[in-house]
């Protein structure tokens, strides 16, 4: 069977390149006590990765208007911490070996741009497009324009993400999604949306998208 001719993959950063859930356990609390929302223990935050992101803003007492200033002090926090955040083992060699096989690369995260680059430093040499800050729920808007900047339409894109809304964001945009296990929400959630592939490791992406060998 050939492989999917997908020309570029935009992967999301929190939970699919870096390893950003546990810092995010860290500091929810925190940030709950300051946007006065229900605070969150251990048990229910598996519970809570079975749902999608309304769901979860809904079941934590999040009204609308607060949702971009939780956003924005996240990211903020994450801009702080940033020395801290590291990248998930085999992405390095998962991002040089998409690189080497010809095709783009992209990443569409809701984190800042800056964070990003520190985070991936030279493992993000390969990556042309990025398209970051967006809305929680803005994603698709800058998953089209990395498909624009790349010059190619997005059913040749492979959007790569660890949440439902990543896979709302791909199927808003015109593009096939591809659900990795490792993230924020539960596989089971991920594998109820249908995705293109769902990924149980880097090397599985490499191999899907070159048709042979990982690294």
């Amino acid at each position: 069977m050939s492989h999917p001719p997908y020309r570029l993959v935009a992967f999301d950063f929190d939970g699919t390149l870096a390893d950003t859930f546990p810092w995010f356990c860290s500091v929810l609390n925190g940030v709950a006590d300051r946007y006065r929302f229900r605070r969150v223990e251990a048990d229910p935050v598996e519970r809570l990765r079975m749902l999608g992101a309304r769901a979860i803003i809904a079941e934590l007492g999040i009204p609308a208007w607060k949702v971009p200033l939780i956003a924005r002090h996240m990211r903020g926090l994450a801009a702080r911490d940033a020395e801290a955040i590291a990248l998930f083992p085999g992405v390095p060699a998962m991002l040089d070996a998409i690189d080497a096989a010809g095709i783009g690369l992209a990443v569409v995260s809701s984190n800042g741009e800056a964070t990003v680059r520190r985070a991936l430093g030279s493992s993000g040499i390969g990556i042309r497009h990025y398209a970051c800050g967006a809305s929680l729920f803005g994603k698709a808007r800058h998953l089209r324009a990395v498909a624009r900047a790349a010059g190619i339409t997005p059913e040749r894109m492979l959007a790569v993400g660890d949440e439902i809304r990543d896979a709302e964001a791909a199927a808003e945009a015109g593009c096939a999604f591809g659900a990795v296990a490792w993230g924020y929400s539960a596989p089971a959630a991920l594998a109820a949306r249908a995705p293109a592939h769902l990924f149980g490791g880097p090397d599985d992406i490499v191999r899907a998208l070159t048709g042979g060998a990982a690294y």
